[in-house]
């Protein structure tokens, strides 16, 4: 019997990140927390407070469509009675949307009362948006209040702050003011807000030249809460008097015992040797410097690990003096509250302060352009492994113009980015990679967050003596495009890819406001018009008339020569793998703090040692209850009693785009094959057809319609053996183009051929890349995977397609290529035909009812295309990898340490609960033992309640066995806490922002068929949502037995430097299984 589902739900996502829906930060604070995205490119450069499953977003990347993890619900159908399919429209540019008269503002008078003269005002329509700039006539503050109907609000105020030097001033003070102030004295009230508020966004950024702070929630009461302890936090820190939240956050010398050795700590500190650890890293701040060698963006904001300890108390305390001043801040407000409150609660800050010089000393002077070309060699931490003559880096930088550019221009040269590298088949991403002289692309393209835009293309994975050719290869290709122009087919895609994005709005987790206020501040912040970022329509009709008028080539080729050919301000940055560079850094910090320590008398190292001890009592004694009382929270009865539902058969509005995924089973395929399903996707999408070359493919997906992936995946279901595992097509398009989304994903899934073997040689390359990339950079994500593995079924398929294994695979695939092409070529077509079946396939979308209905017919006519049955048997994957504890080798400053346990093997049943109690774990005693006082950049637990899986993981750890400890003894911290009904309620509100996550309509529709596929149901997540609630002190207690499985049956993982793991190998007799990965 066939057994086809459709899954209708009312909204879903993938998330196109682009220059104008985000702008990226560099450096930044970092927690659990429910929002956020990142680009690579961004990350190397910006800085955030580190929250696992965090990221950058940036803002011109319109490269990527990442699967968003999104939620929703669903209605199954037989395939008898409903049918569907599909294709997607030409977004069309439409004059600008009428103000409504519904969005409230402000009179004059009320502003004007509170301190404050209005100095403009306009009615945004792309963002369907009352927008008005004000003034606070006292201090010269500007702000930015934004009105509309959306319940996501946003709050955020950012500083100009630009640095001298690369001791990481503008990071640690960013870090440092959110450990309490003036009105809440207690040691992280930031740490309060992430345990115990609704909040949709929590976090900080450091860029290298401004400091931002955003919260956002759709609770107005929490929104306000939010705001409140900001504006003290930025406004009156305890930090600029507190040396030990200076030590903490910053850096210190640590000697526990006079006749040891001195160590460097401080979460900064560390994370920065993270940073410092990455060559992708290295060679973002290494360019940047390079292009901007007289301002402020030739020294490092983030900090260099190297002078970070040259920074003093007085000169971080001078920092904030000079530039936490209302003169020097920008404001801004977004959401559906009232505009009044919005400047009454700014009135109260701002009318403490009198006006003050920070303005004309925070000013960014504008980068001189060169007269001539410069180059840099500059060394990276690499391995030993495989032949080194093959890992170097080279990479072209230009600095575009020596001021800033106006919106049309900055348009054009976005649409020219994408154009060049925005998809696989844009013609300088295709030839480069396609000349088998490097594995990756590196360089992040145009990059236009700072004062001066610029531009960077390089390869990585490079022969030494083919780096000249590289150089010579996207000289000689910027050439002939400005000579011979774009296909217009490229053209309309790329054209139909931005607008889409533009119209669709689609900021994933990210919330809307904050991308909108991210994109102002890029001219806001240097004293350039706020309004202008947000206003996309007419730039766009603007230039689709040039283009219809003049031609693609009359108006992009001019750019390249401009900006790129004819440009002498470029630096070409070549990195050299250097085996020795990790050990040597070591060394001469060890070195250093030897001198340290024997230029100091017995008396001071005693001192030391007991400022030490001082420092870590204080960071591991709890905050007294009455301290904890003063920071803002709602109560219980704030809190919704039952779940957010998504009916079924609803009407939910997505501005006129169909969501859609289609998906598969994938229990038939032969476990030999696993490894090769991240490669089958990628083929699926980057190679060409009988009649359409890969090029003319992605160029029709482009044209028809916002995006197609693929891509599998894979969960435990709990109480079943089998896991779910899936490969699922996401698509979207415009309501009108649905026949052609489903042509092209049948196109996708059936008319592939998987003939172009050095097509698939550079998707080996590419994929190897990224994984070495992932292992130095998200380390906690590869041990993660390599415990689950250890533990069930569906961990081990996972770390199959994404972790060590597949590694391991990628490496010798790239040989067996060459060797066995006809055997790889017949592999991928065995997995197509395991797939691809009527029976079990599961199509999900979510729009609004009439494009539902009419959407059908496409559905039916895509599900009879498909073969009745898959032609492979059903496969049994009943594998683990040993569960030994193991040491994955890189080279590396810093650790990622995890260990896990199933605790359901210990016959634990579930309750809401555990939700409360994992989340209070990372919240305080991992914060405080493994970040606060251990030093490392992050310390949190997870429970996959899927599968059972408890967690522990730490990222950019300078410890190892030490960390291990602190997750032994959590059973004990849970059977010894005391909790006050505060605490306790606190708790269990955070846990219900975690589970009520604030979602656009996309992710909805994706979290049903989520939802559906691994059987939750309403009832289910009723009854948990009672448990949360009602969580007791004696379920944190009872929990300590069941965590105790990880203490004393679990597994232990950690991604480490050589010599750590050396030490903990003689400290307990080889613990670890020592693997090399890099």
């Amino acid at each position: 019997m066939e057994r086809t589902a459709l899954l209708r739900s009312l909204s879903c996502s993938s998330l196109a990140c682009n220059k104008f829906l985000f702008s990226a930060p560099k450096h930044s604070r970092s927690f659990l927390s429910k929002s956020s995205s990142v680009s690579a490119a961004t990350a190397a450069r910006y800085h955030r407070r580190l929250v696992p499953n965090r990221s950058l977003l940036r803002r011109n990347s319109w490269r990527s469509l990442p699967r968003a993890s999104s939620h929703s619900s669903s209605l199954r159908f037989g395939l008898n009675n409903k049918h569907f399919s599909s294709l997607s429209p030409r977004a069309v540019a439409s004059p600008p949307t009428q103000p409504s008269s519904d969005i409230a503002g402000v009179g004059d008078e009320v502003a004007e009362k509170l301190g404050f003269e209005k100095v403009s005002e306009e009615f945004i329509g792309e963002c369907k948006s009352k927008a008005v700039l004000f003034k606070h006539k006292k201090t010269g503050a500007e702000v930015m209040s934004v009105s509309n109907d959306d319940e996501n609000k946003v709050f955020g105020i950012v500083f100009r702050t630009p640095p001298k030097d690369s001791t990481g001033i503008p990071h640690i003070l960013e870090h440092s003011v959110l450990c309490g102030s003036r009105k809440y004295p207690l040691k992280e009230p930031f740490v309060e807000l992430l345990k115990g508020s609704l909040h949709t966004f929590l976090n900080a950024f450091t860029y290298p030249d401004r400091t931002c702070y955003p919260v956002a929630s759709t609770n107005s009461k929490d929104f306000y809460n939010l705001v409140d302890v900001y504006l003290d936090a930025v406004f009156f820190p305890k930090c600029i008097e507190d040396f030990q939240t200076f030590q903490q956050e910053g850096w210190h010398y640590e000697l526990n015992d006079p006749s040891e050795d001195i160590t460097y700590k401080g979460v900064v500190f560390n994370e920065m040797k993270g940073v410092y650890s990455q060559p992708d890293n290295l060679l973002g701040r290494t360019a940047q410097q390079a292009l901007f060698p007289d301002n402020t963006y030739g020294v490092d904001s983030g900090g260099d690990p190297l002078v970070i300890p040259k920074l003093t108390f007085e000169e971080f305390k001078e920092f904030h003096r000079k530039y936490y001043h209302p003169s020097n801040a920008r404001i801004w407000f977004y959401g559906d509250d009232d505009p009044s409150e919005r400047l009454r609660i700014l009135s109260e800050y701002l009318d403490m302060f009198d006006a003050s010089t920070a303005p004309n000393e925070s000013k960014v002077e504008p980068q001189k352009l060169f007269s001539e070309p410069i180059r840099i060699v500059e060394k990276y931490p690499a391995g030993d492994g495989g032949d080194l003559k093959k890992k170097h880096m080279v990479c072209l930088n230009w600095l575009l113009s020596d001021k800033p550019l106006d919106l049309q221009t900055e348009l054009t040269l976005g649409f020219l980015d994408h154009l060049l590298l925005g998809t696989p088949a844009s013609p300088l991403r295709k030839v480069l990679l396609e000349s088998g002289l490097g594995d990756a692309i590196i360089g992040g393209g145009v990059e236009d967050e700072l004062l001066q835009p610029q531009f960077s293309i390089g390869l990585k994975g490079v022969s030494d003596d083919d780096i000249p050719k590289v150089e010579e290869l996207i000289m000689s290709s910027l050439r002939k495009l400005a000579e011979e122009g774009f296909d217009t087919e490229a053209v309309e895609a790329s054209m139909n890819t931005i607008e889409f994005s533009l119209r669709e709005n689609n900021t994933g987790s990210f919330p809307r406001g904050l991308s909108l206020m991210l994109r102002s501040m890029g001219k806001w912040i240097y004293d350039m018009d706020p309004f202008e970022p947000l206003k996309y329509e007419q730039p766009l009709l603007d230039l689709k008339a040039r283009i219809a008028e003049e031609g693609s080539k009359a108006v992009f080729s001019p750019l390249i020569e401009k900006f790129i050919l004819n440009n002498p301000h470029c630096v070409t940055i070549e990195m050299q793998p250097d085996p020795e560079k990790a050990s040597r850094d070591e060394a001469a910090e060890k070195e250093n703090l030897e001198k340290v320590k024997a230029s100091m008398t017995e008396e001071d190292l005693a001192e030391l040692a007991r400022a030490t001890e001082e420092l870590k009592l204080k960071q591991e004694t709890p905050d007294p209850p009455e301290a904890l009382k003063c920071v803002p929270s709602l109560s219980l009865h704030d809190i919704p009693k039952e779940p957010i539902r998504i009916p079924t058969e609803h009407d939910l509005f997505t501005n006129d785009v169909l969501y859609s995924e289609v998906v598969f089973d994938m229990s038939s395929l032969k476990q030999e094959l696993l490894p090769l399903v991240p490669l089958f996707c990628q083929s699926l999408l980057e190679m060409g057809t009988k009649d359409l070359t890969f090029v003319q493919l992605n160029q029709l997906i482009g044209r028809k319609t916002g995006g197609i992936s693929v891509y599998p995946f894979t969960s435990s279901i709990r109480g079943k053996e089998d896991p779910c595992s899936h490969i699922i097509v996401r698509g979207k398009s415009m309501a009108g183009r649905a026949d052609d989304l489903f042509n092209l994903i049948n196109c996708v899934l059936q008319e592939v051929q998987f003939t172009d073997q050095q097509r698939f040689k550079q998707f080996v390359s590419q994929s190897k890349a990224r994984m070495e990339n992932r292992l130095r950079g998200g380390g906690h994500g590869i041990a993660a995977a390599r415990m689950d593995a250890k533990l069930n079924v569906a961990g081990w398929i996972s770390e199959q397609m994404g972790g060590v294994s597949y590694l391991e695979f990628l490496q010798a695939l790239e040989e067996k290529v060459d060797n066995d092409w006809a055997g790889i070529s017949s592999s991928l077509e065995e997995i197509r035909k395991s797939l691809l079946s009527k029976e079990g396939c599961l199509v999900n979308m979510t729009a609004d009812g009439k494009t539902l209905s009419n959407t059908g017919k496409f559905v039916g006519k895509f599900l009879d295309l498909l073969p009745s049955k898959s032609l492979v048997e059903r496969a049994s994957w009943n594998v683990r990898l040993p569960s030994n504890n193991e040491a994955i080798v890189i080279p590396t400053q810093v650790n990622y340490v995890g260990k896990a346990a199933n605790l359901y093997d210990r016959g634990y049943q579930l309750s809401g609960s555990a939700y409360v109690i994992s989340k209070h774990i990372s919240n305080t005693w991992l914060w405080d033992r493994v970040r606060v006082s251990g030093g490392a950049y992050g310390g949190f637990c997870n429970f996959d309640t899927h599968s059972g899986v408890f967690t522990f993981l730490s990222y950019r750890d300078p410890n190892l066995l030490q960390t291990l400890d602190i997750y032994d003894g959590t059973g004990d911290f849970l059977r010894e806490l005391k909790m006050d009904d505060d605490t306790l309620t606190k708790a269990i509100i955070g846990t219900i922002g975690d589970v009520d996550a604030y979602q656009l309509p996309d992710a909805k529709g994706y979290s049903s068929l989520v939802r559906y596929l691994l059987g939750i149901t309403e009832e289910e997540r009723q009854r948990r949502r009672e448990e949360i609630l009602s969580t007791s002190l004696k379920d944190f207690k009872e929990f300590a037995d069941a965590i105790d499985a990880v203490k004393d049956n679990g597994v232990a993982v950690a991604v480490a430097s050589p010599d750590d793991v050396e030490t903990a190998n003689k400290e307990r007799l080889n613990f670890f299984q020592v693997k090399k990965a890099l």
